[in-house]
């Protein structure tokens, strides 16, 4: 299997031609059960990420959602939402999305997937701001070490050079600011009060050196996935909302990874009292069990783009595709049922608690988080914490996730600037299995701190 995949399946974000002639590199996943997948040797191992962040209720939940999407597929199979065209699957999961929602956000515009959620939001701010005759507001700003997705459009606002650059000049102008890392920084910084102020002040500083009347949006997620679970300090999000009034432009919460329950609340936002006036949302929508994003809209936008005659000139093919709203549907029934959220908040103090004893370790410098959702920043072996190439490819391209694919644990180590490690575990897990994760990250992160 693994040489079939490797004379033909081009992976994503992967340099595909260096899994080895036979594809022997490649983690071929064949089930799941529970917090768990199995390879297709049988190995087993903790699923610690989730898929990508999107597998909230891991994986023994599928006789329900077959159920739901056999019920589906019984009465429609598709039908677009087009040109005056919708169907009662994705009407019902708009208005049950509208009950969860940050507050004033009323409507929902669907899509397949996170970066055309983001896409869509963009589209929606530009024909927001020209419907109120300011056709001039063609910037956005985004965070430094933010990713926001992979179309030409989101890579516009993805903070990533090593992903941006070979695609050539962005498509939509943006300035990026500070994003909330307060690792490094000087002491006086750990004052939440001061960093908000510097950072709010940084912002307010690059929208007038711009020209407020350019400025369309600012995105920003509630945490921070690039960079390593980056939380914001208190009053950064209400500074965010009262500088969007200030100046008129509209905020952003890409919540793609941060909703339906990653940090214990449905939307990540709520826990720092974001008050947005557009959502994006996908993987946990549906907890991986089938493709959706959407992009939840607020009424003050809503009023300006859906006046009489104003016409929305965007759309995909499968947005709101009944077989992922049904799932979806069922999704939300089930967190509720079975009271994921409550798992979440009754363990993410216990799951802090040890994530933070990791700072023991030498290697690692800093471990951030909330929720279900942590990273370490890890330490090197040179003055300024930095790796050394040597140290790099002997730690974190080979040492590191070898002994922890080899302890049964799938996380995600990132090989950059400011090396991590990040869990974001299934939001079932219980306290036997999170003290699992926990302690295999200990043991290898210990044997790697003996190699510096």
């Amino acid at each position: 299997m693994t040489t079939v995949a490797q004379r033909h399946l081009l992976l994503n974000m992967t340099a595909n031609g260096s899994l080895g002639p036979k594809g022997e590199d490649l983690l071929v996943v064949r089930r799941g059960e529970g917090p768990y997948v199995d390879d297709a040797e049988g190995r087993r191992y903790i699923d610690g990420l989730s898929g990508l962040y999107c597998c909230q209720l891991g994986y023994s939940y599928g006789p329900e959602f077959a159920e739901a999407a056999e019920k589906q597929l019984r009465e429609l199979c598709y039908s677009p939402l087009w040109t005056g065209s919708a169907h009662p699957t994705a009407i019902e999961l708009a208005e049950r999305l509208s009950r969860i929602a940050p507050v004033d956000i009323e409507h929902t515009f669907f899509s397949s997937g996170g970066a055309e959620a983001v896409e869509t939001a963009w589209k929606i701010a530009r024909r927001y701001h020209a419907l109120r005759g300011e056709p001039g507001r063609t910037k956005a700003i985004s965070r430094r070490g933010a990713y926001h997705g992979l179309t030409i459009g989101t890579l516009s606002l993805t903070d990533d050079p090593g992903l941006t650059e070979p695609y050539g000049p962005p498509a939509i102008d943006t300035r990026f600011v500070s994003n909330t890392n307060r690792f490094g920084l000087a002491p006086e910084y750990a004052d939440d009060g001061l960093y908000t102020a510097r950072l709010l002040a940084e912002l307010e500083d690059t929208i007038l050196a711009e020209g407020p009347e350019t400025v369309a949006m600012l995105i920003a997620e509630p945490v921070q996935n690039r960079g390593g679970c980056i939380t914001p300090p208190k009053g950064y999000w209400q500074g965010l909302r009262a500088l969007a009034d200030r100046y008129g432009f509209l905020l952003v919460a890409d919540e793609v990874i941060t909703a339906f329950g990653r940090v214990g609340e449905w939307f990540g936002g709520d826990r720092y009292g974001a008050r947005p006036d557009i959502v994006t949302v996908a993987k946990g929508i549906t907890a991986g069990y089938a493709p959706m994003g959407a992009t939840l809209v607020g009424t003050k936008v809503t009023e300006v783009i859906n006046r009489p005659g104003a016409v929305l000139n965007h759309g995909y093919t499968f947005a709101g595709h009944p077989l992922s709203a049904a799932i979806a549907l069922r999704n939300l029934e089930i967190m509720e049922r079975d009271r994921i959220l409550d798992n979440v908040r009754g363990l993410e103090d216990h799951l802090a608690k040890r994530m933070a004893s990791l700072t023991d370790l030498p290697i690692v410098g800093d471990v951030r988080g909330t929720g279900f959702f942590y990273s370490c920043e890890l330490a090197g072996d040179l003055d300024d914490g930095g790796f050394s190439d040597l140290a790099r490819a002997g730690l974190i391209v080979d040492l590191i996730p070898r002994r922890m694919r080899e302890a049964g644990l799938l996380a995600r180590v990132y090989n950059r600037s400011a090396p991590l490690v990040q869990i974001a575990p299934p939001l079932i897990s219980d306290r036997f299995l999170l003290d699992r994760i926990a302690d295999i990250l200990a043991d290898i992160l210990a044997e790697a701190s003996a190699r510096i």
